[in-house]
């Protein structure tokens, strides 16, 4: 009898093994580091704690340039993960790279559990999908760049905290009076060439390219050494010559200025609002993005920046059937609103907006919703956004060149001339490849 009893046991241990061993495995990349890591960590963790037939692994892979380089050498060595984060700077490459993406919208079809493209922000899903309007990819952490100033260093330097500059004119004027009161730094920027050439190009109701910023066909080109641009850079270039404006480098860079509270004024994502929350040992303010008031549409609308979820081709029906629960996990409106509330990416989905709404959180927290607000417009062909082939590699080039223009080496009007001369020589070779 004790025998029978250990055999049942022994049985019963390894059924558990075999159960526990069942659920499907699916690997996620990401770029989120710092506070933002811990909150997809957090997302993850819940959604395997929610069933039991999947378990997504979140892999940090670096930051979005080398997780998106990392995935696609990956794919080509036959092991690529089930799911990849790529910031949206990459859309146009992925979605040309035939054979190596599975469509999401297509997928979810597929497993008999349809993704709706109609669930999602209009700018958001334009942005996301191919011209049938099905979606390639998932939006997940959309961001859009806002303007944060430091409101004790404003009370400090004589500014109002409740009135942060609205034109790039009044930008200065704070600047000077920042650094009149003793701050090291007035005004700072993280991706310049997200938020000073393309967001400030959509911004203004102007191109950024031709063919609709690209998403009228590969024969796009740049068309940022218009007088707006030079104008504009020229500006900065006189900012930064006066001491008021400091450039921090690329990427997300210059965050540091503005959290450590040397900068008293920032231009940056809105998801930056986790860090500067856990880092800025201040209060903080937030506003829309300064514009010139004389330019005729402007302000229009920004356009969104963040990442998308890319699904690798090649994989099982089993873990495509888990991608798509974990998709619909995390766009689910309390998933969603959650997300927005605690990073600063804009709300994703309409549910996960009018959620955040109906509990009063933007009343509760000033200035949360201006991400949103400024996304909200009825888009021209200038402020859709951009879609161009090798647009991490363009960007590049532009802040190489905007480097030499703000420390007053290279002048303006040549710095955005060799911007186009250089990022359209990149086109064509993106053309002819995919031809």
């Amino acid at each position: 009898m004790r025998a029978t009893l250990f055999a049942f046991s022994i049985a019963g241990a390894l059924a558990g093994m075999g159960a526990a061993h069942a659920a499907t495995d699916i690997n996620f990349w990401h770029s989120m580091q710092g506070a933002l890591g811990e909150r997809v960590n957090a997302l993850v963790n819940e959604f395997n704690k929610s069933q039991s037939d999947y378990v997504v692994h979140a892999i940090y892979k670096g930051a979005y340039g080398e997780s998106m380089n990392a995935g696609i050498a990956a794919f080509r060595a036959g092991n690529a993960p089930d799911i990849l984060q790529v910031f949206e700077v990459g859309t146009a490459t992925m979605m040309y790279a035939k054979g190596a993406v599975q469509p999401v919208q297509e997928m979810s079809e597929k497993v008999g559990d349809p993704i709706n493209p109609a669930d999602f922000i209009g700018a958001v899903a334009g942005y996301y999908s191919a011209p049938d309007g099905k979606l390639v990819s998932m939006p997940f952490n959309s961001s859009t760049p806002v303007f944060y100033y430091n409101k004790d260093a404003f009370k400090k330097a004589g500014l109002d905290a409740d009135k942060p500059p609205k034109t790039w004119e009044e930008v200065a004027e704070a600047g000077r009076k920042l650094r009149a009161a003793g701050m090291e730094c007035g005004y700072t920027t993280s991706w310049p060439s997200w938020v000073q050439l393309e967001t400030f190009a959509a911004w203004h109701n102007t191109p950024y390219a031709s063919l609709d910023n690209g998403f009228g066909g590969l024969g796009a080109r740049l068309e940022i050494d218009k007088p707006l641009f030079v104008r504009h850079m020229t500006f900065l270039a006189n900012m930064s010559k006066e001491g008021t404006f400091t450039y921090g480098g690329r990427g997300d860079a210059s965050g540091g200025l503005f959290t450590s509270g040397k900068c008293g004024m920032f231009t940056g994502s809105s998801g930056n609002r986790a860090n500067i929350i856990k880092t800025g040992n201040f209060e903080f303010g937030t506003s829309t993005l300064p514009y010139y008031a004389d330019v005729k549409g402007a302000p229009q609308n920004t356009i969104i920046g963040g990442a998308s979820l890319w699904v690798f081709a090649k994989k099982s029906p089993e873990v495509y059937k888990g991608v798509t629960k974990f998709f619909k996990f995390i766009s689910s409106p309390e998933k969603a609103a959650e997300w927005h509330q605690g990073t600063g990416y804009v709300p994703v989905t309409k549910a996960g907006y009018e959620l955040t709404k109906k509990s009063g959180f933007y009343d509760k927290n000033p200035g949360t919703e201006i991400a949103v607000k400024q996304l909200d417009a009825d888009t021209t062909k200038n402020s859709r956004g951009v879609r161009l082939g090798y647009l991490p590699q363009i960007r590049d080039i532009e802040d190489g060149e905007m480097e030499q223009i703000f420390s007053g080496k290279v002048a303006p009007e040549a710095g955005l001339k060799n911007m186009v001369k250089r990022g359209n020589e990149l086109l064509e070779r993106f053309e002819k490849s995919v031809k």
